[in-house]
């Protein structure tokens, strides 16, 4: 007999089914399992385990839930338990269901343990962790691979399952992502939680993109714009106004000179050097990996990223759609017959679609491990799905008729050049570009931005009136993250360090930097986990998401400033150190332990004591520490999570407090410590004026119950 573990039920009666309908046999149900032929079809609900909490590890002598005299926790060998429920009790649906995954695997006449886990490193450890602590000995242990669900690829991919040790690489990097995500949640968010006083959930990813969408919302906020002075001009010619806007800029301040600029410009006249007309073929946009299909469906429908993937996932587990999951825009080479078994029967419906082969569609050098999303050759009836549904699928099956269309889209590009002054000697060239679309093909199928844009109707040797004018404009803030900006971010950091190489790669329309940016591992974040960490920063109040664009919400700067103020960094650079360790893992160019050992040493450095010298110090304690005592009323002053605060307040209305930070500069306990005791500290370096800007130094005294600037030396 073989047992086959599958991630979720659904999986699991999907491989029943199509074991059923192959072997012409009826299933047999029992509870938690499906008995079909020689195969036991049962099934995990998602993680059925989860790392064990510090305390496993390190107990804590004061006996409270969180403390510092248990951190940081490295364990030497990472524990799992049975998930328990959020009050710390025993799921009991998941001790049965995994009490059936257990007798099952054990059962005598069971030879071959079939992992049918998600295709992915998440599925990969879901199942191989069910494995690993119910099966007690030695049996056959394979790896049944689905890239959609559909009966027939079911029963394919039964027939070619290759044993689970071909995907030790893909389990190792899970364990690795699963241990170090561990290491940061549980060290970093205990420790900045005891250090502020409230809870802030630190995490590998998480931290990074607060961060990307708090940085963007500071600099829109910061944003001061300036005046400057564009050259234009906007002359008719035969009646059609020709725009020119030189790339000329002026300051606020240069005024006259842009006025020069354009009174030589006007004196020396403008003439059209050429006129190109070229027809062409227009290429559809790629298949969808996960994040651009979420894009468009953003853009479009204003779906948040959350919807689109419960539908993108549930269409997948109906057999509509490819694994979902995937940040390739490419199909293997392998999948070739497929493709012409699904382009069969879309024609059946009327689609004039051929069969393509080439670079731009199918290849193996652009897909880690899985595919572009695609439609199956299981095509739903309308009634069998929602409005939303139906949105999703229509949206991805015309980028497929898209792409495989036999009808091309074909317009008239057209390029016009104007010259001021000398055509051969010009004062400056202009460019004018204009697309006209002659016939839509592939365009009745997929949606598109692409409008006309028609130029006058010029000729070369053509004189062209102008009437350059000074044009008073004005700078613009950045704009605010969008889910297709913040995605797109995500997937490559590190694009504007590379802006000029990635500049021209768009132009040619490579895409090679992305891909490479992927496979290195320097991505935040992956398709799998993006749209849930995301969705759990919005739910921690960090970050807002109204239509599809996000902002920042005051308890996500709190964390930032909070982090910063701790020197915890987690920023994109130590977020995708780490993410290039489990790509190596993955490669099996490294050990889980080689990566987790990158993990330790970066948390361990938050935890070191550093000796700084006292105009340096931003330690600020832990929240709740007795600092002194109030000048006002004697009480203790202690630790606050905004700064520093006089614990009478309830008592007897004291309100004596110190903020922290003061002109952006934290104010270390130490400081404070000193300050109520002999009512000045020591020189403090860092303070920045909030009229000028200027960096200052400063001491601080107390005068009449307030803490002061004291600049005497």
């Amino acid at each position: 007999m073989v047992v086959i573990i599958a991630e979720k039920p659904s999986l699991g009666r999907n491989i029943a089914d199509a074991v059923s309908m192959h072997l012409n046999t009826r299933a047999s149900r029992s509870d938690g399992y499906i008995e079909c032929g020689e195969y036991l079809i049962t099934w995990a609900f998602g993680h059925l385990f989860s790392l064990a909490d510090i305390e496993t590890y390190n107990p804590n002598p004061d006996g409270t839930r969180w403390s510092m005299k248990n951190l940081p926790c490295f364990p030497t060998e990472f524990k799992f338990d049975i998930r328990k429920n959020a009050d710390g009790s025993r799921d009991a649906g998941v001790v049965k269901q995994f009490e059936t995954i257990k007798a099952l695997v054990n059962r005598p006449d069971v030879t071959r343990v079939v992992n049918a886990g998600d295709a992915d490193r998440e599925g990969e450890i879901i199942v191989r962790l069910c494995v690993r602590h119910a099966l007690s000995g030695e049996k056959e242990q394979y790896r049944l691979w689905l890239p959609d669900q559909t009966p027939e690829t079911v029963v394919q991919a039964l027939s070619e399952m290759k044993t689970e040790t071909e995907y030790d690489n893909l389990a190792n990097e899970g364990y690795a992502r699963t241990y170090i995500d561990w290491l940061y949640g549980v060290n970093l968010t205990r420790y900045a939680t005891l250090k502020t006083g409230t809870l802030l959930r630190v995490g590998r990813v998480i931290v990074p993109i607060v961060r990307a969408i708090y940085e963007r919302d500071m600099a829109i906020r910061n944003f001061k714009p300036e005046i400057y002075y564009a050259v234009v001009s906007r002359a008719e010619t035969d009646g059609e106004v020709v725009e020119l806007t030189s790339k000329q800029k002026f300051d606020k301040n240069r005024l006259a000179d842009a006025q020069r600029l354009c009174d030589t410009y006007n004196a020396a006249g403008a003439t059209v050097t050429s006129v190109k007309h070229k027809k062409d073929k227009l290429a559809p946009g790629k298949l969808f990996s996960l994040t651009k299909l979420q894009n468009v469906l953003s853009k479009k429908y204003k779906m948040s990223m959350t919807e689109s993937l419960e539908i993108v996932q549930g269409l997948y587990e109906k057999g509509y759609l490819t694994y979902p999951r995937t940040n390739s825009e490419y199909l293997a080479t392998a999948e070739k017959d497929k493709i012409r078994k699904i382009i069969e029967g879309a024609k059946k419906l009327g689609y004039p679609l051929v069969f393509k082969d080439g670079k731009n569609i199918f290849d193996d050098s652009k897909i880690e491990s899985h595919s572009t999303l695609t439609p199956t050759y299981k095509i739903p009836n309308k009634n069998q799905l929602t409005e939303r549904e139906m949105q999703v699928y229509s949206t991805v099956f015309r980028r497929f008729a898209a792409v495989f269309c036999a009808e091309d889209c074909i317009v008239d590009r057209t390029e016009i050049k104007i010259a001021v002054g000398d055509s051969t000697q010009p004062l400056e060239e202009f460019t004018l570009k204009g697309t006209v679309i002659l016939e839509r093909g592939w365009m009745k199928y997929d949606d598109s931005t692409q409008k006309d844009k028609i130029l006058p109707p010029l000729k070369k040797g053509d004189a062209v009136n102008i009437d350059f004018k000074p044009t008073e404009k004005e700078t613009s803030p950045p704009k605010h993250y969008t889910i297709e900006t913040l995605n797109n971010y995500l997937k490559n950091p590190f694009r504007e360090e590379k802006a000029a190489a990635a500049e021209r790669a768009e132009e040619d329309g490579d895409d090679i930097e992305e891909y490479r940016a992927m496979f290195e591992g320097l991505e935040l974040g992956t398709e799998a986990t993006r749209t849930g960490i995301i969705d759990n920063a919005r739910k921690s109040g960090y970050i807002d998401l109204k239509k599809d664009v996000y902002t920042i919400l005051p308890d996500g700067e709190f964390l930032i400033e909070s982090l910063s103020q701790m020197g915890i960094g987690m920023d994109k650079y130590k977020t995708a150190e780490v993410g290039r360790a489990l790509k190596r893992v993955f490669h099996g160019e490294a050990s889980v332990r080689d990566s987790v050992a990158i993990a330790e040493g970066e948390i361990a450095a938050v935890f070191e004591k550093r000796e700084v010298p006292p105009e340096a110090d931003t330690d600020t304690g832990f929240f709740g520490d007795i600092v002194g005592k109030c000048p006002l009323c004697g009480m203790d002053v202690r630790r606050t999570r905004r700064g520093y605060g006089c614990s009478g307040y309830k008592e007897n209305g004291c309100k004596f407090s110190i903020f922290s930070p003061i002109c952006g500069r934290v104010i270390p306990k130490a400081s404070v410590e000193q300050l109520l005791t002999v009512g000045r500290t020591e020189k403090l370096s860092g303070f920045v004026s909030k009229r000028t800007g200027n960096k200052f130094d400063a001491r601080l005294k107390l005068e009449n119950g307030k803490a002061v600037f004291d600049f005497e030396a």
